[in-house]
């Protein structure tokens, strides 16, 4: 690490260096699946009219709109790391014939085909990659990511029952649910699942064929199929598999050809009692542009929410994670981190990250402190984000009742549950105390609220629909 009292600049330390400890950390950090979709393809793009700043291009929006959400952050800690100082991170499109991470070669995509895969408001994907010869063979890699198991897998309420399903699929693949569509919001624990099911199975029967994909890589490799004229190849490999596990279907809305072919697959693969696991981040019949045969048959199966985790998995999560970076975090800074962070373990990872690298370069104990200091513009835009109010309208308008009817003395059940929802959220998603929710809900004693949030809890625990309800109204908050 540089000296503390004399940073280096980008003049005195290389760029490129940068660049090449950013992708060795990245490719350890992430899935080669993931790596090779979204790290692989970018560029480290010059800067000369600012000392302290990097860009990093995209090769389209698509791409750039996903990194700038996903791992901004993420490069932002890594060039602090690696310059000694923060560095302005910044993000664009590159520039055609840019080289990607890696050169991995690419043949153009005839229009027609990205025509026939692509309505024409969404972005393309990358699909310039050229078809290995064995692509579709059965013994190509099955993609898993073997850190991500059971074992390493936090359970808390918001995800035990995903869990004990996914444990019962991993033991009864094929019979007890099939196909298997897990559903929630981004960083929820969705894709570490199904990655535990295919490495159970592994583990169970080495010669199984399994297969882990990204929905935007199964895009690809239909289209590179059509280039090619290798859909025999294929449907071959696809329609063989043991095991198949589908991230984000999501990513197949408008995508004609690509959900024909999928929907080829999925029947072939069921016909053979073969196990399907998706996941997405919606649920089943709220998904726009799926055909209604594909919804039909993922909805024949089991479908399963995802939630966001309650206060005390949080703090498990940042406390296992602490320890396994080496630098352990006592149970009062978790539980301050955790209250503050709420939507999913994504945020936590990267909050959590911000905090060791903060310690690690200024040489200092994980204190409270310490962790409102490192995350002071995290917290900023948290505390920005979410408050009562907002709750009570997206509440009043998900049930069709007025904002007015959150405060007034009203009963009616029609009133009083979306009343309750709305104060067991207020107590979820904000900083208020009970009086506090209790005021702003018309003037009402805190006993009243804390009715509401422990039949509201209870409730959920036990009620599919009533879980699905507030999980819709959350991601209508953070959207």
């Amino acid at each position: 690490m540089s000296n503390l009292h004399n940073p280096p600049t980008l003049n005195s330390i290389s760029p490129l260096g940068f660049w090449d400890d950013a992708i060795g950390i990245l490719s350890r950090e992430l899935s080669p699946q993931q790596f090779k979709t979204w790290i692989q393809p970018l560029t480290l793009l010059s800067q000369e009219d600012c000392e302290y700043s990097l860009t990093i291009g995209a090769p389209n929006r698509f791409k750039l709109d996903w990194i700038k959400k996903t791992f901004a952050d993420r490069f932002q800690e890594l060039a602090a790391q690696h310059f000694g100082r923060p560095i302005n991170v910044n993000f664009a499109l590159a520039p055609e014939g840019a080289p990607a991470t890696q050169n991995t070669g690419s043949t153009p995509i005839p229009e027609a085909a990205m025509a026939m895969l692509q309505p024409s408001t969404s972005p393309e994907p990358d699909t310039t990659t050229s078809l290995e010869e064995g692509a579709f063979e059965i013994g190509d890699h099955s993609k898993l990511n073997p850190n991500l198991t059971f074992e390493t897998f936090v359970t808390g309420k918001a995800n035990q029952l995903a869990r004990a399903t996914s444990i019962q699929v991993a033991h009864n693949p094929g019979t007890s649910y099939n196909p298997m569509f897990l559903y929630g919001g981004v960083g929820l624990g969705k894709t570490h699942l199904i990655h535990a099911i295919g490495n159970h199975l592994l583990k169970e029967k080495p010669n199984a064929r399994i297969r882990y994909i990204h929905a935007e890589q199964y895009v690809s490799d239909v289209v590179r199929a059509y280039q090619q004229k290798a859909f025999d190849r294929f449907k071959r490999y696809y329609h063989s598999l043991d095991l198949l596990l589908i991230d984000d279907i999501q990513f197949f809305s408008g995508k004609s050809r690509t959900q024909e072919e999928f929907f080829y697959a999925f029947e072939a693969l069921l016909s053979n009692k073969s196990q399907v696991i998706i996941t997405s981040d919606t649920y089943p019949k709220e998904m726009a542009g799926i055909d209604d045969r594909l919804i039909s048959r993922f909805d024949s199966g089991l479908t399963v929410a995802i939630e966001p985790p309650e206060l005390e998995m949080r703090v498990a999560i940042l406390m296992k994670k602490a320890i396994s970076e080496g630098i352990p975090m006592s149970e009062d800074v978790a539980f301050f981190v955790a209250k503050h962070l709420r939507s999913n373990v994504r945020e936590l990872e990267g909050a959590l990250r911000k905090i060791l690298a903060f310690v690690r370069f200024h040489g200092r104990e994980v204190t409270i402190d310490v962790a409102r200091t490192a995350l002071k513009d995290l917290l900023s835009i948290q505390n920005r984000q979410i408050s009562v109010e907002n709750i009570q309208k997206s509440v009043a308008d998900f049930y069709s009742i007025k904002v007015a009817d959150m405060y007034s003395k009203k009963r009616p059940a029609n009133i009083t549950r979306p009343r309750q929802i709305a104060m067991f959220m207020a107590k979820e998603l904000t900083q208020k105390s009970l009086p506090e929710i209790g005021e702003l809900f018309g003037g009402r004693d805190h006993t009243t609220v804390l009715h509401a949030v422990r039949k509201i809890a209870d409730e959920r625990a036990h009620d599919s629909q009533l879980n699905h309800e507030i999980h819709v109204i959350e991601q209508t908050l953070k959207a």
